[in-house]
């Protein structure tokens, strides 16, 4: 495992909160670096599994040497598929860290970041053919308002696909460079934080993240052995929501207003952290990027 790669955030709280058993199967959604696989291993036998889920295709450099270790190079999304694939029908525990890695944001290339100047690129998986390039230059004006509304909570999201509708006609927006300059006199606030926050909805959108949580969340209940755990890091509040919601309610509809119709869904999750967990000061001021992490915790319930 590569400490450099990323440093996972709230990594006591997530491992104590699936309460690992030791001949159990685990599943990191999101291996990364594979600190917290790392730390499941660790906490396992002999007899234990861990699949590692994974789509970028550099975070394989990590795997350890371990034979209890199954590494699928896809999106979480398709978690169900994968493990029929592998003969495995129940879990015990299943983990997802929704936050870029930190390798992600530092390797300039790969266009995550707004610090460095490089293709305007930003998908997970390079074997997917849609960039925030595409993005950019092939949405409608109204299409971007949107996504920039909706997923960056952008304040000015109106005069920001304008922009990018009349900017693009003329010049390329190609590079991250490039995309800042046309954009610089509209800018909110402070640049950094306006970037990152036009950025992480390019983001979203290249990488389906939200459509992808969603069903990764639907397929747990029914993967998960009565008992066994799910603990979830959010860093922004769309994701956040998504997964509070799925907790407490186990669907994603809203609760039938009928009166005359009483077909309560039956939410087979026991909601273990009440609050979302959240980093102490002391992680905030060695890792800043801990500051927006938020970990909920379920449980599936132990039918009598």
């Amino acid at each position: 495992m590569e400490q450099s790669y990323h440093t996972p955030v709230l990594f006591k709280e997530t491992i104590d909160g699936l309460k690992i058993v030791p001949d159990g199967i685990y599943v990191d959604c999101t291996f990364g670096g594979g600190g917290h696989s790392k730390a499941i291993l660790e906490r396992l036998n002999a007899k234990g599994k861990l699949i590692a889920f994974d789509q970028d295709e550099e975070a394989k450099k990590n795997l350890p040497d371990d034979e209890r270790v199954i590494f699928v190079p896809h999106n979480f999304r398709y978690l169900q598929r994968f493990l029929r694939l592998h003969n495995i029908t129940a879990v015990d525990g299943i983990l997802a860290d929704l936050g870029v890695s930190s390798h992600q944001f530092d390797k300039a290339e790969r266009g995550f970041s707004s610090r460095f100047n490089a293709k305007l690129d930003m998908r997970m998986d390079q074997r997917q053919t849609l960039t925030a390039f595409d993005i950019v230059n092939s949405f409608s004006e109204q299409q971007l308002h949107k996504l920039f509304e909706q997923y960056g909570e952008v304040t000015n999201a109106k005069t920001l696909a304008k922009t990018i509708v009349q900017a693009r006609d003329t010049i390329s927006l190609q590079t991250t460079d490039a995309f800042k300059n046309a954009l610089h006199e509209i800018v909110k606030g402070n640049p950094n934080k306006y970037f990152a926050q036009v950025f992480q909805a390019l983001r979203i959108e290249v990488n389906d993240e939200l459509g992808a949580l969603k069903e990764m969340l639907q397929q747990t209940p029914k993967l998960l052995r009565p008992g066994g755990r799910v603990a979830i890091i959010t860093f922004h509040s769309l994701e956040d929501r998504l997964v509070k919601n799925f907790f407490r309610r186990g669907t994603f509809d809203e609760p039938e207003k009928n009166p005359f119709i009483n077909e309560e869904k039956v939410n087979e999750l026991n909601v273990i952290t009440k609050k979302p967990v959240q980093p102490s000061g002391k992680e905030m001021k060695t890792n800043p990027r801990a500051r927006s992490a938020k970990l909920r915790i379920a449980e599936k319930i132990m039918m009598v």
